[in-house]
C-alpha cells in the first residue's frame, strides 16, 4: 500500500520504511520554533530538564507583542533574549530583525519540502505550502523538542482536496480555503492531514498557497500540505538552509476522503462572525465596518499588499473607517517601500505599521471596541478575537479588505 505525503515524511523522520494512520511514532524534527508568547512557558519547562538546547534546530522569533506593549510583554520578550544569550542560539529574530514568525520561518529558509517542523503556535501548518509537514505544538512539547530533537506523533489520516480550473478576478487562496472550510466545517479535518491538488493550485503564487496551508488549522487539521513544484524550488534558491528532499504521495496512496471543487465557481468570500466556517460571498454580506485590517501570517506578504494597493490607488479610505496595514516581515516592508506601496496606502489615509501580530490576536494596534466591526485578512474570527466580546470580525482576502475600506461596508472588489 502506498503512502501519502504526511505518512512518508513521518516514516522518513522516524527511520521507518512505512507508517500507517493512527500509529504512534517517535520522529526526529528538523526545527522547533517558539515566539515571544509561547517562549516563556517553554523556557521554564526546559530549565527543569538540566539539558542544553539543540541550538541549530531551535528558532526564536519575537512577533506577537512587537514592540512590547506593556511590562508583561516586555518580560516575555526579555526571557527570550536571556535564553538566546545563555545558550548561544543564533536563530533569534528580535525586534527590527524579523517579523511574523511563520513568514520568517519561510523567508529565512527553515521551511523546505520534506521537512518535519514543529512550532509553539497553531499556524505553524503554514509551511505545508512548501511541501513540509509542519504542525503546532504546546510550549511543554517545544521544550522537549529543543532538548532532544525528537517528538512523538500520531500518524494522521489524510484527506485529498482537488481544485481544478481557473480562478476569477480578485479570487485568491483565501477564498479557496474559506470555501473548503465552509464546506467541511471547522472540525472537518480534525487531526487529519489535508493534501491539496489541482490545476488551480498549480497556478497560484506561493503566497496564496501559504494562505491555504496557514488556515488548515481552521478546519482542525494537523497539517495542510501542497506538493512542491518549480515555484517552490525557485523561491528556495539561495535562501534555504541545508539540503532538502521533496516528498510526493504514491499513486496508490489511500485517502480517508476526497473533495473536488471547480475554481470557476469560487468567488471572493467572507467568513462572518463567529466561525471561519460561516462563509458567504462578499457580494452578499452587506454590513458597515469600522476597521479594515491588512496583514498577519495569513495575508501580509508583498503579493497581498500589491493587490490591496492596486485597488486603493487614487482612492481614499472611507471617512468612517480606519485602515491598518501591517507587512508580515521587515523584508516585506522594505519591498513595499521600494515599490511605492506604502506611499499608496498612506495617500489613501491608511495607517502603516511595522511587522507585528498585535491586532490579529486582539493584543494591540487595532483592538476593537464594543459593537465595532472589522473586515480582516487574518485567520480567526472567534468571539473577542480582535477585542471586545461584542465586536465582530469578518475574514476576507486582501482585495475585499481594500474595497471595503473604500466603501465603508463589506464589498466585492469587482463592484468598484
Amino acid at each position: 500500500m502506498g503512502m501519502t505525503i504526511a505518512e512518508k515524511i513521518l516514516a522518513m523522520h522516524a527511520g521507518r520504511g512505512s507508517v500507517s494512520p493512527k500509529e504512534i511514532v517517535d520522529a526526529t524534527i528538523d526545527y522547533v520554533m517558539v515566539n515571544d508568547v509561547t517562549g516563556l512557558p517553554a523556557f521554564e519547562v526546559f530549565e527543569e530538564f538540566d539539558a542544553t538546547p539543540i541550538c541549530e534546530k531551535t528558532v526564536l522569533i519575537q512577533d506577537h507583542y512587537v514592540p512590547n506593549k506593556d511590562v508583561a510583554s516586555a518580560e516575555q520578550a526579555k526571557s527570550m533574549r536571556n535564553f538566546a544569550r545563555r545558550y548561544g542560539i543564533e536563530n533569534h529574530f528580535d525586534v527590527g530583525r524579523g517579523g511574523v514568525c511563520h513568514q520568517i520561518m519561510i523567508e529565512e529558509g527553515f521551511a523546505a519540502p520534506g521537512r518535519l517542523i514543529v512550532g509553539a503556535d497553531s499556524h505553524t501548518c503554514s509551511y505545508g505550502a512548501l511541501g513540509a509537514l509542519s504542525t503546532g505544538i504546546g510550549s511543554s512539547e517545544a521544550a522537549s523538542a529543543m532538548a532532544t530533537g525528537e517528538l512523538w506523533f500520531r500518524v494522521p489520516e489524510t484527506q485529498k482536496f482537488t481544485v481544478e480550473g481557473e480562478l476569477g478576478d480578485y479570487v485568491m487562496g483565501k477564498d479557496i480555503i474559506l470555501n473548503i472550510i465552509g464546506d467541511i466545517g471547522v472540525s472537518g479535518s480534525l487531526y487529519k492531514s489535508m493534501e491539496i491538488y489541482g490545476s488551480a493550485i498549480v497556478l497560484l503564487p506561493l503566497s496564496d498557497r501559504i494562505t491555504i496551508s496557514n488556515m488548515a488549522i481552521e478546519a482542525g487539521a494537523k497539517c495542510g500540505i501542497i506538493p512542491p513544484d518549480e515555484k517552490v524550488f525557485s523561491y528556495l534558491n539561495d535562501r534555504v538552509i541545508g539540503d532538502y528532499s521533496p516528498v510526493y504521495a504514491d499513486e496508490d496512496a489511500e485517502y480517508e476522503d476526497t473533495f473536488e471543487y471547480d475554481a470557476a465557481e469560487i468567488v471572493p468570500m467572507v467568513a462572518k462572525p463567529h466561525l471561519p466556517e460561516n462563509v458567504a460571498p462578499a457580494s452578499e454580506v452587506d454590513v458597515t465596518i469600522d476597521q479594515a485590517y491588512l496583514g498577519s501570517c495569513t495575508n501580509g506578504r508583498i503579493e497581498d499588499l500589491r493587490c490591496a494597493a492596486e485597488i486603493l490607488a487614487g482612492r481614499r479610505v472611507h471617512p468612517d473607517v480606519r485602515m491598518i496595514v501591517v507587512p508580515a516581515s521587515k523584508s516585506v516592508f522594505e519591498e513595499a517601500l521600494r515599490e511605492g506601496l506604502l506611499e499608496t496606502f498612506m495617500a489613501a489615509d491608511a495607517y502603516v505599521a511595522g511587522p507585528t501580530c498585535g491586532a490579529c490576536l486582539g493584543g494591540y494596534m487595532g483592538v476593537l471596541a464594543d459593537g465595532e466591526r472589522c473586515v480582516s485578512s487574518t485567520n480567526r474570527n472567534f468571539i473577542g478575537r480582535m477585542g471586545h466580546k461584542d465586536s465582530e470580525v469578518y475574514l476576507a482576502n486582501p482585495a475585499v479588505v481594500a474595497a471595503s475600506a473604500i466603501t465603508g461596508r463589506i464589498t466585492d472588489p469587482g463592484d468598484i
